[in-house]
């Protein structure tokens, strides 16, 4: 695919297409969920510069960036489905599989043989990379939110919904990791017993 031009001004009225052609509303909900699933894959770009900087060549460091890597290119595959047509398919169209659900478990899986189990909710934060996985978090969530509110009015493969799942749980679980790796101290909630 090659783009020569960035602006088009086809959707100055408020509509764009999705893949396959169909004209719908820019607010259309599968717009907000493929453009929610954009916002996220840009946040794990931010997570990933903050990594590059602060962990340098370390295996810690390493590992999240090969892994983080891998998620934005799925997250790209989701959001090029996500704005497909419902129905219709397409030369090397991207795809997202059980295979991909497998790989978040076994990281994390991996990841969490490093951390002790939880015994009370934890606060976002833990230093700067593990806060922004905690927001990366918070976005994949939402963004499963509106997969799934869409799957209720029109076909969406259900894959997409458990990968969107076991990521938002692979990004919790990260933060801590690194975290743990960082020498990040984990704030607990404190319960207010009035």
């Amino acid at each position: 695919m090659r783009i020569t031009k960035v602006y088009t001004r086809t959707g100055d009225g408020g509509q764009t297409r999705l893949a396959g052609g169909q004209m719908v509303w820019k607010d259309h909900l599968r717009v907000d969920v493929y453009g929610t699933v954009d916002e996220l894959n840009a946040l794990v770009g931010v997570v990933r510069a903050f990594n590059a900087d602060a962990g340098g060549r370390k295996a810690p460091a390493t590992l999240l960036e090969d892994e983080l890597r891998w998620v934005q290119n799925k997250l790209f595959d989701t959001g090029g489905i996500l704005a497909t047509v419902p129905g219709q398919e397409f030369r090397h169209m991207p795809q997202v599989t059980a295979k991909d659900v497998a790989r978040l478990e076994r990281l994390i899986d991996r990841c969490q043989k490093d951390l002790a189990p939880l015994k009370e909710f934890i606060l976002p934060g833990g230093g700067k990379v593990p806060s922004l996985l905690h927001h990366a978090r918070t976005v994949c969530r939402r963004a499963e939110r509106l997969c799934v509110r869409l799957s209720r009015e029109e076909p969406v493969d259900r894959v997409i919904v458990k990968f969107l799942n076991r990521l938002s749980d692979a990004l919790f679980v990260l933060a801590r990791w690194v975290a743990k790796k960082k020498g990040e101290p984990e704030a607990l909630w404190e319960r207010d017993d009035r």
